[in-house]
């Protein structure tokens, strides 16, 4: 399994930016196995992550002390799979925030590297950054959330078919949520295997888009599935306290993230604005960049002039 001459080119291309532009890893998206001792020695001093999904891949690794990301999205555009190999990477605290990364992977033909990408990390995530979502301290793996969030942000950005939708998201402690949740009516995702209800399917993302203007609530577990939706959460508020003019979306979500250690995340219906609830409290709020531009059935006029 040694390196074939296409990947060794790209190597040393990476390497040489790498020399020219320091950067803090070099990230190789593998979907096969490969000489990893080889490819150890040819980038020296750089540091080295291998993120993949492949099972072989995986194990062939097993006896090589290199830092390695297991994905869980298989079926995704290879954007999605760097997004999430690189905040994995700010999770486990093998990256900062801020880092500058060099991304090999195969972007044209399957199974061979052949692309060679520069990710600024606070660039490449967006406005919201990892920094923001690490201050929640919540175990509430940091990919799944960064998800969820940008899903809220893009329902309350684009809304559904010209209007404006409002939903909450629960994400984490999925055990625990459910001793507060009972079915609004019909549940749109049971009966659909997990693979058919993990966030990280880009058509998965499109069908709760699709569902969101329902009543109730998402519930996401940890690896980002969906488990339940359409659900009413019957959690105490009494205690609380939130900002005048919030809705009983608002309220539902404060009082889940009260009483267990989810994060809850709410679609304004109104405005767009995300806010994300923990123990309680907005702990961070989003205003979408935009909203759909929706077009306004004006007075006519018929050939004569009249209306």
């Amino acid at each position: 399994m040694r390196l074939d001459e296409q990947f060794s080119g790209i190597v040393r291309l990476a390497l040489a930016w790498h020399a020219a532009s320091p950067c803090d890893a070099l990230l190789v998206l593998a979907e096969s196995p490969t000489d990893w001792a080889d490819l150890r020695e040819r980038v020296g001093e750089v540091r080295l992550v291998i993120a993949t999904s492949d099972e072989e891949v995986l194990a062939s690794l097993q006896e090589h002390e290199l830092p390695t990301i297991p994905l869980h999205a298989t079926d995704v555009p290879v954007t999605e799979k760097l997004e999430q190999a690189v905040l994995s990477c700010v999770a486990r605290e093998i990256l900062q925030p801020g880092a500058q990364v060099i991304a090999i992977y195969g972007g044209f033909e399957t199974g061979r590297i052949d692309s060679l990408s520069i990710i600024r990390l606070e660039e490449h995530l967006g406005r919201l950054t990892v920094r923001d979502l690490q201050r929640l301290g919540t175990s509430v793996p940091l990919d799944t959330l960064k998800a969820v969030v940008d899903l809220a942000v893009e329902i309350g950005r684009e809304g559904r078919e010209g209007k404006a939708v409002g939903t909450i998201f629960v994400v984490g402690d999925t055990r625990r949520v459910m001793q507060y949740i009972h079915p609004a009516g019909f549940d749109p995702v049971k009966g659909y295997g997990r693979k058919e209800r993990n966030l990280r399917d880009a058509r998965v993302r499109e069908a709760v888009k699709e569902i969101a203007p329902l009543d109730g609530a998402f519930i996401v577990s940890a690896d980002g599935t969906v488990e339940k939706a359409c659900q009413l959460i019957d959690a105490a508020h009494a205690s609380l306290t939130l900002s005048k003019g919030l809705g009983s979306r608002h309220w539902a979500a404060a009082a889940i993230s009260r009483v267990t250690d989810a994060i809850a995340v709410v679609v304004s219906q109104s405005n767009g604005t995300v806010r994300l609830f923990q123990n309680g409290e907005v702990i961070l709020r989003i205003e979408p960049f935009r909203r759909a531009m929706k077009w306004h059935e004006g007075p006519t006029r018929d050939a004569s002039g009249g209306e």
